[in-house]
């Protein structure tokens, strides 16, 4: 299973809080797409030998592409790449887009899942964190994209200053009414540079507290729980036969390909980033060049990798996977320095496999960084 990911680097309005590679100025848009769609074609080679199982288009906020311009991308995804038979094919897109006609023409192309950033059902919390879209806009388009779109995702953020335990499960109620089969919640960070951390700097927002993003956290599992859903990575949650193939592949260490400015790709061996500028982007692209870095990964790199990735999911850490892929060395180093969190009940044993424990589940990258190794002898 491989897949494809393509970053559309244009966005309405800047979010307070975001730290992604985007331009509020769409000037560049159709150079951009027709770079996008020349570095595909450059790229096909990577993936002679697989098939894709999923397309995913991030940002950025891709749902400002009209239709047509998707439709030619995807075009470019099926002539140069193997696309299985019905492969998933998603769409990040903000309410303030899913107007009843998007909606349709969206339906009507070959995208068949919409990943819609809500981010809260509160007109004070979407205010502060700057989205460009209200609550009504936000219930709205969820009520129609479900009619049109049985796979469909949202996302919520928690931990927002001034959000109470009360308004953090008026958001979950909201989103489990509509019946959506895919949430992806995170906690909101604060990201160097952006506008958030310079207005907690300056007092004009209260700063991030942790304790309250756990507290906001270990009522979404219940709530999630309750509901039916699988939490089958440490932010996502979905019902039986909704995971996000992409999700699921970041998450299993599958090929990836990151196609724009400011993509990333994977392929257990190496991982490339492309550069996060647009005018240089299309430059290089144009003049045939990939504006790329790649970082050779050593088989300590690709450990670190597997244990970071793995035990933020429901499938966990296998010990006989660590010692077939990286060596018994590496297997008795994570059995080692595991037990002091068995221990404390944040990971548990069952059979060859290593999980994160529901008390373990808000510390699982940390966690994950105890068991980290940089040398190994």
């Amino acid at each position: 299973m491989a897949s494809i990911y393509i970053h559309i680097p244009f966005c309405k309005q800047a979010c307070h809080y975001c730290d992604f590679h985007f331009s509020t100025t769409m000037g560049k848009k159709e150079e951009m797409i027709t770079a996008i769609i020349s570095e595909l074609e450059m790229r096909k080679a990577e993936f002679e030998n697989d098939e894709v199982s999923n397309v995913y288009f991030g940002g950025g906020t891709p749902s400002v592409l009209n239709t047509d311009e998707i439709e030619q991308i995807i075009d470019a995804c099926y002539k140069h790449y193997t696309i299985e038979e019905d492969p998933e094919i998603t769409l990040e897109a903000n309410p303030d887009d899913l107007t009843p006609e998007k909606i349709s023409e969206l339906a009507a192309s070959r995208i068949n899942r919409l990943s819609i950033g809500v981010q809260s059902f509160f007109e004070e919390d979407l205010k502060l964190m700057n989205r460009a879209h209200n609550a009504t806009e936000a219930i709205d388009c969820l009520v129609l994209s479900r009619k049109q779109f049985p796979n469909s995702s949202l996302d919520l953020i928690y931990g927002i200053p001034g959000m109470t335990n009360e308004r953090w499960e008026e958001n979950i109620d909201q989103a489990l009414k509509l019946d959506v089969p895919h949430i992806s919640a995170y906690a909101l960070t604060v990201e160097p540079k952006t506008a958030l951390e310079n207005f907690i700097k300056k007092g004009i927002v209260p700063p991030v507290e942790d304790e309250v993003a756990q507290e906001h956290h270990e009522l979404l599992i219940r709530k999630m729980e309750e509901a039916g859903y699988e939490n089958y990575e440490f932010s996502n949650f979905a019902k039986p036969g909704f995971h996000s193939r992409n999700n699921t592949a970041y998450w299993q260490g599958k090929k990836y390909i990151g196609i724009g400015p400011s993509a990333h790709s994977y392929d257990n061996n190496r991982r490339a980033w492309n550069i996060n500028n647009n005018p240089k982007y299309i430059k290089a692209i144009t003049a045939g060049e990939l504006p790329q870095e790649v970082e050779e990964l050593s088989l300590t790199d690709q450990y670190n990798e597997y244990v970071m990735t793995r035990l933020r999911t429901q499938f966990g850490v296998s010990l006989t996977e660590i010692a077939t892929l990286y060596g018994d060395k590496y297997k008795d180093y994570f059995i080692e320095y595991s037990q002091k969190h068995v221990e404390e009940h944040l990971l548990f044993i069952e059979g060859d496999r290593v999980y994160v424990s529901k008390k373990g589940k808000f510390l699982s990258d940390g966690i994950a960084s105890d068991l980290f190794i940089l040398n190994l002898k």
